[in-house]
């Protein structure tokens, strides 16, 4: 494997001399050394005689009081790197620095490594037959299959495009499952006996086919890397198994803030409103960032994302990503069914901060009578007690599709013999200068485009 070692000054030469020897001593073919920073402390800067020294090409950057971030690019590319190796240290790099030379090592498919620490870049199988997008997120709660769903129901609209969504949980099945979306009507009733007989009914794959009603591929993963790598999955099996399906378009979504092991043609990142500046911005938020060619940013309610805060944000992910379309948006509640004249219990995950929004988008839209709003779907014991307190004043329970929706929301309101209804969440643009569903379309006819070109 090629090697590029990041030195400083701050080391004694002999001292790096010997580092390198002992990554040479293991089998690896180090191919230069690029000096980061420290160089004020060099007696002599002369790139022939320290190449002659280490016996290696060397390189330094143009500003030496400067990380060369880009040379360390260049370089990754020119010599075909497969592992980049830090053998600096503070106070030439920090936390955000190595942060930031991890998110080009891994962009670049190279291993980021140091003398405690080991970044793997995100290895992709090139499996697909036909077109595909992944949608993927910057951390979990962010809206990624309320957007999946969307997109796959608005590509569905196009005469051009048969979509089906191939999606990873925590919950997934042990052999990837196929839901026939477009074919099946999945009632509150048939999930309940699914969930009893130990099928996980509210797995996102679920939810995809009830929302959108296209076929579904339901996969599985555990745990979930810094950068977006899975410990294990058979989403690589699931998407193969489109190949042999009637679709000519796949959608891969992630899962939290892991990353579909399957190469895509384009990429939709969601970033949530909610989230804390640092978290996008640092560690590797860039890395995801900079994947995007389009870039959702959910829950931008004022309530939950202050305007300062959401110009903000805008600011910086152009500066992290200028290339990416970007569109700011908000969520409002839609009912696949009719819930007219109904006095309802509406259990979500979206914050307390805009329950009154919501009751109010609720009734002067879907003429009915919101009893009580429970934030609390994604935890059991408090969604049960808000269940409890409220299930005699109410007629129909409406609920997103979650975990606890089924084990909990629906059966509870079907043995009380209630109506149970479920709800997709539609995300809108913030105004009118943003225009979502020509966003989301732009990147099918692109990744079409990118797909056709590999024959």
């Amino acid at each position: 494997m090629s090697v590029l070692c990041l030195v400083d000054g701050e080391h004694y030469f002999p001292v790096t001399k010997s580092a390198v020897d002992k990554i040479e001593s293991k089998g690896y073919d180090v191919k230069l050394l690029l000096f980061i920073g420290g160089t004020e402390k060099l007696r002599d800067t002369n790139v022939d005689i320290i190449s002659e020294m280490f016996n290696k090409p060397v390189l330094f950057g143009q500003d030496h009081s400067k990380v060369p971030y880009d040379l360390i690019e260049e370089s990754i590319k020119e010599y075909d790197v497969g592992m980049v190796v830090d053998l600096s240290d503070e106070p030439v790099v920090n936390y955000s620095i190595r942060f930031n030379i991890a998110t080009i090592a891994l962009l670049n498919g190279c291993m980021y490594k140091g003398s405690d620490f080991e970044f793997k870049a995100l290895e992709e199988e090139d499996v697909l037959n036909n077109p595909s997008y992944k949608i993927i997120g910057t951390g979990k709660r962010i809206g990624k299959t309320a957007v999946s769903a969307y997109t796959a129901r608005l590509i569905n609209k196009d005469s051009d495009f048969v979509p089906c969504v191939v999606a990873m949980g925590r919950g997934g099945p042990q052999i990837p499952e196929i839901v026939r979306g477009d074919k099946i009507h999945l009632t509150p009733k048939y999930l309940m006996e699914k969930s009893d007989k130990g099928f996980h009914a509210a797995s996102d794959h679920w939810e995809d086919a009830l929302m959108s009603r296209v076929l579904t591929v339901g996969c599985r993963r555990c745990a979930g890397g810094m950068a977006g790598r899975v410990y294990e999955t058979n989403m690589v099996e699931g998407a193969m198994m489109t190949n042999d399906l009637d679709v000519n378009l796949v959608a891969l979504e992630g899962s939290g803030s892991a990353i579909p092991p399957v190469k895509a043609d384009k990429q939709i990142v969601l970033v949530g409103g909610h989230q804390p500046m640092e978290t996008l911005t640092e560690y590797f938020g860039p890395y995801r960032i900079k994947l995007a060619d389009l870039i959702i940013i959910t829950m931008c309610d004022e309530q939950i994302c202050s305007r300062e805060k959401l110009d903000d944000l805008l600011i910086k992910i152009h500066e992290i990503n200028p290339n990416a379309d970007i569109v700011p948006t908000i969520f409002r509640p839609h009912p696949v069914d009719d819930i007219s004249n109904k006095n309802i219990l509406f259990a979500t995950t979206a914050p307390e901060s805009v329950q009154p929004l919501l009751k109010d988008y609720l009734e002067e839209n879907f003429n009915c009578n919101v009893v009580a709003i429970s934030s609390h779907l994604s935890n059991r014991p408090l969604l049960q007690r808000d269940i409890e307190e409220n299930i005699d004043n109410i007629d129909c329970m409406l609920t997103e599709l979650k975990a606890a929706a089924v084990d909990v929301a629906t059966k509870d309101a079907l043995n009380k013999g209630l109506e149970v209804v479920y709800c997709d969440n539609i995300p809108i643009a913030i105004n009118d200068e943003y225009d979502l569903d020509k966003s989301i379309m732009n990147i099918v006819y692109e990744a079409k485009e990118s797909f056709n070109k590999k024959d």
